[in-house]
């Protein structure tokens, strides 16, 4: 048995939310891609309050849906006493505090705060995780421990495209051209990064060539080159191309057949 098979009472529009906005917070983390995993976090907010309504009213929305007020829409799941006590207090309680982590700390605004996003993330993994185990425990009535071992499966099926070493980064797929693996590393690393650990994790062996890309991907308006300093650091734009190819990819053993 997997997870989703542990999830057959939630309706097959639902559940495939909820398992791909799961997979998408545990992807981005395991890739140091603090941003991203938080902004994943809202969407799996609103999908776990869909199904609590649905499962607490009888009748399940077809998708997901944002209430007008998130706060006080978890509050009102409080009022129904014929659900689960987890359905009631734990889970709605525990949503609007991780919505606040999308809304209102460092992935969402900018300010002068010290960066927040790696612990806000940290808690954002822990939640869902919690979350997405208690509703396998209650809709397939099994144990604490079953329920997270079938959570963790799902979390371990998905290999990270970015590994992290002690003084080194690799992008795991050799295939993915100079330009891709730059954005990626860019990607997962917050911050400024110097242009020499950029050619060391990419092992990029032209100097001046490796200074062309950069300059070009500073053209683009992909990243922001400072020359000066020689110095990196990743643009809106190239955060978006680098979702996307981190999207695309599926490690060559799963290719095959």
């Amino acid at each position: 048995m997997d997870a989703a098979s542990a999830l057959t009472a939630i309706p097959n529009g639902l559940r495939d939310e909820l398992l791909n906005e799961y997979r998408s917070i545990i992807q981005n983390y395991s890739e140091h891609r603090w941003s991203p995993a938080e902004l994943s976090a809202g969407r799996f907010c609103e999908v776990v309050y869909s199904i609590l309504s649905g499962y607490g009213s009888g009748s399940y929305p077809p998708k997901a849906s944002k209430p007008d007020d998130f706060v006080n829409a978890c509050r009102r799941l409080e009022s129904n006493k014929h659900v689960p006590r987890s359905f009631q207090i734990l889970i709605p309680r525990t949503l609007p505090s991780l919505y606040e982590v999308r809304n209102n700390r460092g992935v969402g605004h900018v300010g002068s705060d010290v960066d927040s996003n790696h612990m806000d993330s940290t808690f954002v993994v822990s939640a869902s995780n919690w979350i997405l185990a208690e509703l396998v425990r209650v809709f397939h009535n099994l144990s604490i421990e079953e329920a997270q071992q079938l959570v963790d499966a799902i979390a371990e099926r998905r290999v990270p495209l970015i590994w992290h070493g002690r003084d080194v980064k690799r992008v795991l797929d050799p295939k993915i051209e100079a330009k891709g693996q730059l954005l990626l590393l860019l990607a997962s690393s917050p911050g400024r990064i110097d242009a020499k650990d950029l050619r060391a994790w990419t092992e990029y062996k032209n100097v001046t060539r490796f200074m062309d890309l950069l300059k070009e991907l500073h053209k683009a308006r992909l990243i922001e080159f400072y020359e000066a300093e020689s110095k990196v650091e990743i643009l809106p734009p190239g955060s978006l191309l680098a979702s996307k190819i981190s999207d695309r990819y599926r490690p060559n053993f799963l290719k095959a057949g």
